[in-house]
């Protein structure tokens, strides 16, 4: 069992860079669609009901799925040795990746928002909302590639 799990080690990368992949390009697209939403559709209006569709296939055939694999994938090549431990490049990392993972939910509760009829945001708040994936994709990326801490 041992020798399987090595020789798929690289597979369970391939599969976690692309689950992460997946899951960004929804934490990009989501952010900016509740702009145009929050900007342009009336409650209630056709356009509104597109926007819902929209969303909510979004994050329940891309996002979801995408996020839950990149933790699976994440947490399999953990136990396989890829987190260290005594490094606090890990650690920031694990923090970013729960971080974007408490983003995730924010941006699904505001989907529930938009469905019932009662957002509260304005355009320019998730603008806003839409640059945090990106930070946090950052502190990620440079914690696994430059390793500085």
């Amino acid at each position: 069992m041992t020798d399987f799990l090595w020789a798929a080690y690289p597979w369970f990368k391939v599969l976690h860079v692309v689950s992460v992949i997946s899951w960004m390009a929804g934490m990009f697209y989501l952010p900016r669609l509740y702009v145009y939403h929050a900007e342009r559709a009336e409650v209630g209006s056709e356009l509104d009901r597109t926007f819902q569709i929209m969303e909510e296939k979004l994050l329940r055939v891309i996002m979801r799925p995408a996020m839950v694999s990149s933790w699976l994938f994440g947490l399999i090549l953990m136990g396989m040795g890829a987190f260290d431990w005594g490094e606090a490049w890990s650690w920031i990392k694990l923090a970013s990746v729960i971080a974007m993972t408490g983003v995730h939910g924010w941006l699904s509760a505001r989907r529930k928002d938009f469905a019932a009829g009662k957002n509260a945001l304005s355009g320019r708040s998730y603008r806003i909302a839409n640059e945090i994936p990106t930070v946090l994709m950052l502190i990620i990326v440079v914690m696994v590639i430059v390793r500085p801490f």
